[in-house]
């Protein structure tokens, strides 16, 4: 059985490691108490979280103890890493309610009982900080020089870094020291673009306890173009529900490019390699049925197993031979509003299809357009009660966008 380290790296996850070697052997002993961080700058993680969340699993498959920070603290300041603009400043009751959120999708995922786990909240440790007594014990390890040389900051130098935000190294770096202090916690992990944090982290812990600690992050989630993943026309791709319904979510997966789909199928599944192995010799029109079951699982560890069959259904009867429309994303409309007609534009805006008139029109111009498999060609077009069979049309939009707009008094 191969060890956890060599299961990361076999399927991808690792981009840096600060010490290969121990960490392998750290890892193989066992009992590993390790941390990830999420910040609740929205009310849901998605699916960049995602994979980090997988990588929890992992770790705890293989007797390791994750931590998940909750940055209640942090999230008060903003990471600027990635970011080329200052975030929105956060109010300590939006904080709240964001983490709580994120509580219910993390314990969903990782199995907290019996202490195999546990989440915690950094506003614990930072809101009642005396700011001289940190600058006294805690800024006093860090040289602004080397911070300056760090990437979240560099890319920031040009347009303005706030003094708030140069603080937030600072902050992150304490809580690896807290948490080595509190449950032993010798290991952090994140995403490729934490690496000046983490780094900061391990050696605040080195100077202030004298103690060995080490980070390791993983690959972020992007498209064989290096595009960032998990963005739609409407968004990101939330694990939530009711931002992403489960069909969104299926599709999504079920439509990604040819070149992502077993990268993803080692990233964000749990299936064995040598299955995923298979599944990448398929070749041309073949890659399809490699997407199907990268959608269907991914949808599955989400949303559980009943709402991915849900949405695996609606797919094929789209894509088949049926015309099922059970849990396809649907509208509302009333009869008045409808009335003797509603013009093909404001159908588009209304269920979401089009962002705007504008692009509405692109749409229909380009051929990009069905009401209930008729080709829409007139921007002038209207759908009226009679294209309404059982109170209900599809719309499709390109070949792959299905829409359903339902008649309601």
């Amino acid at each position: 059985m191969s060890s956890v380290f060599q299961t990361l790296k076999e399927r991808g996850f690792i981009a840096q490691i600060t010490h290969e070697e121990p960490v392998r052997e750290l890892l193989d002993k066992g009992n590993v108490t390790f941390y990830i961080g999420f910040d609740p700058t929205a009310d849901s993680l998605h699916v960049g979280h995602f994979l980090q969340m997988v990588v929890m699993a992992h770790m705890q498959r293989a007797g390791h103890k994750p931590i998940a920070i909750i940055g209640g603290g942090t999230a008060m300041v903003g990471d600027p890493s990635g970011k080329t603009d200052m975030r929105r400043m956060m109010t300590q009751e939006e904080i709240q309610r964001n983490a709580n959120n994120f509580k219910k999708q993390l314990s969903n995922f990782i199995d907290f009982s019996d202490d195999k786990a546990i989440m915690v909240d950094n506003s614990e440790w930072l809101l009642d900080l005396n700011y001289v007594e940190f600058l006294r014990e805690i800024g006093v390890h860090f040289s602004v020089n080397r911070m300056l040389t760090a990437e979240c900051f560099k890319s920031r130098l040009e347009k303005g870094l706030s003094f708030i935000e140069f603080n937030y190294m600072l902050m992150q770096s304490y809580d690896f020291l807290k948490l080595y202090q509190k449950h032993g916690c010798v290991l952090e992990l994140g995403g490729d673009d934490q690496w000046s944090n983490i780094l900061g982290g391990i050696e605040l812990v080195r100077r202030v306890e004298g103690k060995e600690v080490y980070g390791m992050t993983f690959t972020l989630l992007t498209t064989s173009e290096g595009k960032k993943m998990g963005k739609t026309e409407k968004g990101a791709l939330w694990l939530d529900p009711n931002k992403t319904p489960p069909y969104e979510f299926y599709q999504y997966w079920r439509n990604i490019h040819d070149n992502d789909v077993i990268k993803c199928l080692k990233l964000l599944t749990f299936l064995p390699l040598n299955q995923i192995e298979e599944l990448a010799k398929l070749k041309d029109q073949e890659i399809n049925e490699a997407k199907k079951i990268l959608a269907f699982e991914v949808t599955k560890l989400i949303h559980g197993e009943e709402e991915a069959r849900k949405a695996q259904g609606a797919a094929e009867a789209l894509f088949g031979k049926g015309a099922s429309s059970e849990n396809m994303p649907t509208t509302e409309i009333s009869v008045e509003e409808l009335g003797s007609g509603i013009n093909i534009l404001d159908l588009l805006i209304k269920t979401k299809l089009a962002p705007s008139k504008g692009e509405g029109r692109r749409l229909v111009e380009q051929g990009g357009v069905s009401v209930n498999d008729g080709k829409v060609d007139k921007i002038d077009f209207l759908v009226k009660q009679e294209d309404f069979k059982d109170n209900e049309i599809i719309i499709k939009k390109g070949k792959k966008v299905y829409h359903k707009v339902q008649i309601v008094n």
